[in-house]
């Protein structure tokens, strides 16, 4: 199942968190999360540890942050629904400056705002450090249902084939005077859209069949591993620091 491909979102580098198997920082990641969102959120203080911690996972893992942040994009959206928070939501109002803001929304605009990059933040050190194939590897390890792991190792393997054959049909519509803008573009490509589709179904039915010549029954086989009981502790070591922040955030309240 594994593709030798490096993925855009990957750092190309060697770490003792790269080298480190995927299904335990998988889990490490989700249980992290797990304790960030469970953090109260007038706990601001708590929000500011958890930043410290995930930022000295990410230092000693040598993942450059020059290469994580401009992925932080990816939250542009969540961001501009949190801005509007405030001057969408209902209730109580407080002045802040000459503008009169929803109280629920600030907490909420807060809330959204430091949960979603701390778990945006998290996510993607998950994808510098582990190649999209060895994460369908270990989800695979920790049990997810096979089916759902096929389905995500098909798109980790044909998801570069898909889009060069875009880019192919899109090279040759413009070597044939094609020119996008406008409503009357809009035929030629709803043509490449439903041509891909089937090209791409087509390409679905013959890895299948061949899958079945070859003995495929339906399951995702992966070899079992045997990992140290350091290796786990070392693995578990951000999550559980979280979990003391949550729990020291909750009996402060």
């Amino acid at each position: 199942m594994a593709g030798s491909h490096r993925h855009a979102l990957a750092h190309h580098g060697s770490s003792w968190l790269q080298a480190m198997p995927a299904h335990l920082k998988i889990l490490a990641t989700l249980l992290f999360v797990i304790a960030v969102v469970a953090t109260p959120r007038e706990a601001i203080w708590a929000f500011g540890v958890h930043a410290l911690l995930l930022l000295g996972v990410v230092l000693t893992s040598r993942v450059p942050l020059r290469h994580l942040a401009p992925r932080l994009l990816i939250e542009v959206p969540f961001v501009v629904f949190a801005v509007l928070m405030p001057f969408v939501a209902t209730g109580p109002r407080v002045d802040v400056g000459p503008l009169t803001l929803s109280e629920a929304g600030l907490w909420g605009a807060w809330n959204l705002l430091a949960k979603g990059t701390l778990g945006v933040g998290a996510s993607l050190l998950l994808a510098a450090t582990t190649q999209p194939a060895e994460i369908v590897t270990g989800l695979a390890r920790l049990r997810l249902p096979g089916q759902l792991v096929l389905i995500l190792g098909f798109m980790v393997r044909y998801a570069d084939v898909i889009s060069g054959q875009l880019q192919a049909m899109r090279v040759a519509r413009e070597s044939r005077g094609f020119r996008g803008g406008g409503l009357r573009s809009w035929p030629v490509l709803a043509s490449t859209a439903g041509a891909l589709f089937i090209r791409s179904y087509e390409r679905g039915e013959r890895v299948h069949l061949a899958m079945l010549s070859r003995g495929h029954d339906g399951r995702t086989h992966v070899e079992p591993i045997a990992v140290a009981p350091r290796t786990w502790l070392t693995a578990m070591t951000l999550p559980l620091a979280a979990a003391l922040v949550l729990v020291a955030a909750m009996v402060s309240r």
